[in-house]
């Protein structure tokens, strides 16, 4: 009888990858601060306007009613001060609940973004916890840098392991990449982040069954905010001595690669820079899920052409990229709002029907509308294979969509191509003043008029920014 060697084993090299470059890699790229100032504008712009939304506001809040700490975290927009761990919680809720701000996209999607929950739970209880012991506390600038950190681990991760192939939802980047920095954030050292990152890959991983139909429901709302949540919680355990698994990923059998992803390696295809920030997209105009954004795009500029002939249309024909054939192609009934954001069909007839898509569209008051459902049982989704190409391109990442509508007596229209949304880094120069604008807009729908300004002030002055201290920062959007 053989018996497997119990010799404690070097770290996988993934591990140490990641550590190394979360405790010292020094940011030196001006555009990755910069795209960072905007992502921390746009991501906390979207958290206050899902305050409107009472299904998200109903999960704010501390665990067990009453369960506060008086110098806890702030929640943006509100009166809570809690835990980090539940403050991670309800900030990655928040920011993720309209699915409205950044996006990544890659043999693995998802939302870097997501991990500001974390960085913002654990900065603020840092800045907090020095201050009242006479220490120096961490810097807006320190944000930024964990921004472009998490967002670079999560994306170059996401570049060649695909994740969803094996029914495994994306936030578990979200876990990896949180894990890291807040580990860092809290003092945690080189050898600490590696031990809180095996952590997060042996952790238990979310299936993406609440992504999909005919399971689709608001737990995608707020799996970012568990995923931001749990990472803390690991870290914290892992600060007061908790051991780390170093072979988290390759024990043979028994580790993440063996049991849950087929026994391929996790790789990376490139090595930890500023690459994911300087290229992340932003959602400017729409809250769709980003596969459809060029959809929308293209079907609100066929909306005057069709908005008075909606009897006459005999058919409509979405011609797209693999991906979104494969995560929001849906036919049947539209059970909520987070089933109606995840839908190519529905968000496509909303822009041909109204010549805009707001979160309100996904609403069952605006879904009541016959029309919707009678333009979406009129269209044929199909595969371009040039889009898919391209969407894989390291050179385009392109998210192409076409729209064309054909009417009974034999006429149609052009087919609307759009191949880069307006937050693609090709359309960044558009998209910048929008990106304001949507700020703005967004601070108003919660806040007085002078704390909006007061607010957007500071954004535009970058300096003042980033020198002023987290917990002050925090306290500015608390209620």
């Amino acid at each position: 009888m053989s018996h497997e060697s119990n010799a404690r084993p070097e770290p996988d090299q993934l591990l140490v990858d990641i550590a190394d470059y979360a405790a010292n890699y020094r940011i030196r790229s001006d555009s990755a601060y910069e795209t960072a100032r905007y992502c921390l504008m746009d991501t906390l712009g979207c958290g206050i306007l899902a305050l409107k939304y009472p299904a998200c506001t109903k999960l704010l809040g501390p665990v067990v009613p009453g369960a506060e700490l008086p110098e806890g975290v702030r929640i943006p927009g509100t009166s809570y001060a809690l835990d980090p761990v539940t403050a991670a919680f309800n900030i990655g809720t928040m920011i993720r609940w309209l699915d409205y701000n950044d996006t990544w996209l890659a043999a693995e999607w998802g939302h870097p973004s997501d991990n500001l929950g974390a960085i913002l739970a654990a900065s603020d209880y840092v800045s907090r916890k020095n201050e009242t012991a006479g220490k120096p506390p961490l810097q807006m600038r320190d944000v930024l840098t964990g921004m472009i950190k998490a967002h670079e681990i999560q994306g170059v991760l996401a570049l060649g392991n695909s994740f969803n192939r094996v029914g495994l939802d994306h936030v578990i980047l979200v876990k990896v990449a949180s894990a890291a920095v807040a580990t860092g954030m809290l003092g945690g050292t080189r050898d600490d982040i590696i031990n809180a990152l095996s952590q997060a890959w042996l952790d238990g991983h979310p299936l993406r069954v609440y992504r999909h139909a005919p399971n689709t429901g608001p737990r995608k709302s707020w799996a970012a905010g568990d995923a931001a949540s749990r990472a803390l919680q690991l870290a914290f355990l892992t600060l007061r001595g908790e051991m780390g698994y170093p072979s988290a990923l390759s024990a043979k059998g028994w580790g993440f690669s063996d049991a849950l992803f087929k026994g391929r390696p996790v790789a990376l295809e490139r090595p930890f820079g500023s690459y994911v920030m300087e290229n992340v997209l932003f959602k400017v105009a729409y809250p769709a899920e980003f596969h459809a954004q060029t959809a929308v795009e293209s079907a609100i500029r066929l909306h005057p052409l069709v908005a008075d002939r909606l009897e006459d249309i005999a058919r409509i024909v979405i011609s797209t990229h693999e991906s979104a054939i494969r995560i929001i192609d849906k036919s049947g009934p539209l059970h909520n709002p987070a089933d109606r954001d995840h839908c190519l069909q529905y968000m496509t007839a909303v822009g041909l029907l109204h010549g805009r898509l707001t979160a309100d569209h996904y609403e069952d008051e605006a879904a009541a509308d016959p029309r919707i459902d009678r333009l979406r049982g009129l269209m044929k989704v199909t595969e371009n294979a040039q889009y898919s190409r391209e969407y894989l391109d390291p050179e385009k990442r392109s998210i192409a969509n076409a729209v064309q509508v054909f009417f009974r007596d034999g006429s149609m229209t052009e087919q609307e191509v759009t191949e880069y949304p307006v937050g693609h880094k090709r359309r960044r120069n558009e998209a910048l003043p929008m990106l304001k604008q949507k700020f703005e807009a967004n601070l108003g729908t919660h806040y007085s008029k002078e704390r909006v300004q007061r607010i957007t002030e500071l954004f535009g002055d970058p300096q003042k920014l980033e020198a002023m201290p987290v917990h002050r920062f925090m306290d500015l959007l608390a209620n």
